[in-house]
């Protein structure tokens, strides 16, 4: 059985590409259009994935990042921000505050799932 994933994702035309590039493989997904609601499907549903933007309206993807990690998310949870943030020192901001991975917007809809699975079963095997 696939992992679910949690996309956490404000722009109503990225998480439909990604929503769909994802449960046409098969995953099951659940959408949450801020942070509020995201922690809150994180912590009810508890996901093998969560992708997040970065740049959300209500509070940004590091603290996002920072409230999973470090309030209760299983272990073996794979956080993956998915953002237009690419400048110098983004990435390791991203990991810093307890993403797993980072791929860049935008995403290629031909890579954006094995990099996301490589990602998640990097995640695994630590």
């Amino acid at each position: 059985m696939s992992p679910s994933i949690l996309i956490i994702e404000d722009n109503e035309q990225n998480m439909y590409m990604l929503s769909y590039l994802l449960t046409t493989s098969n995953y099951t997904v659940l959408k949450a259009y801020n942070g509020v609601d995201g922690l809150q499907f994180a912590n009810d549903n508890h996901p093998e994935i969560i992708l997040i933007d970065i740049q959300l309206p209500d509070m940004d993807g590091h603290e996002i990042c920072a409230k999973l990690r470090y309030n209760g998310l299983p272990k073996n949870t794979a956080i993956i921000a998915v953002t237009s943030y690419a400048m110098g020192g983004d990435r390791e901001k991203a990991l810093e505050a307890g993403a797993d991975g980072y791929i860049e917007k935008p995403i290629d809809p031909d890579t954006f799932v094995s990099q996301m699975e490589k990602i998640y079963k990097d995640k695994q095997s630590t």
